[in-house]
């Protein structure tokens, strides 16, 4: 199942959407891999974190699946704190340096995603490496966003969060980062 879930991911159909969804493409995702999201959520699938290949289809499916499945309501978060643990352990474990660039990329991607600065530090450090580059660009955006507001501002209505002036300055600007 692990490879499965990698073979989508990174298959070319799927690659042109990974930042530029569509409503069909979150739905469809909704209906082929919320229940694998659920089994993932309450701890099923953790067995999978003995092999690389499950950590990053853990971390996909944790991280990525719900941004789109659940987009714009506070659920596209909740297992973004277990996707940060999946990727612990796979680094702990080596697991990334055996896999390509544009994998690793992704089981980072969770502290990119993190609104704690620290987890946007190691960010830095992991996005820093040969063929990482385009994603070191956009680390250096989300660290400066958390640096600055200690928060993604574009995550408050979602998550029931007042925004301040300053955010709402911001959300109203051309510099403004959507999600």
């Amino acid at each position: 199942m692990p490879q499965q879930i990698i073979d989508f991911w990174f298959s070319d159909a799927t690659r042109k959407l990974w930042f530029n969804s569509t409503p069909e493409f979150d739905r469809e995702l909704c209906e082929r891999y919320q229940g694998t999201w659920e089994q993932a959520r309450g701890g099923e699938l953790d067995h999978w974190m003995q092999t690389g290949e499950g950590c990053l289809a853990l971390v996909i499916i944790l991280d990525q699946f719900p941004l789109n499945m659940f987009r714009g309501s506070a659920q596209s978060f909740a297992s973004e704190g277990q996707s940060r643990a999946v990727a612990a352990a796979a680094i702990e474990q080596g697991f990334d340096k055996t896999m390509p660039a544009e994998q690793r990329s992704f089981l980072y991607m969770p502290y990119m995603h993190s609104e704690t600065l620290e987890d946007q530090e190691l960010a830095l450090q992991l996005f820093d490496q040969p063929g990482l580059e385009s994603n070191l660009r956009f680390a250096h955006h989300h660290h400066a966003i958390i640096e600055k507001y200690g928060r993604f501002p574009h995550r408050n209505a979602a998550l029931g969060r007042t925004s301040s002036d300053a955010e709402i300055e911001y959300l109203n600007s051309k510099e403004a980062f959507t999600g």
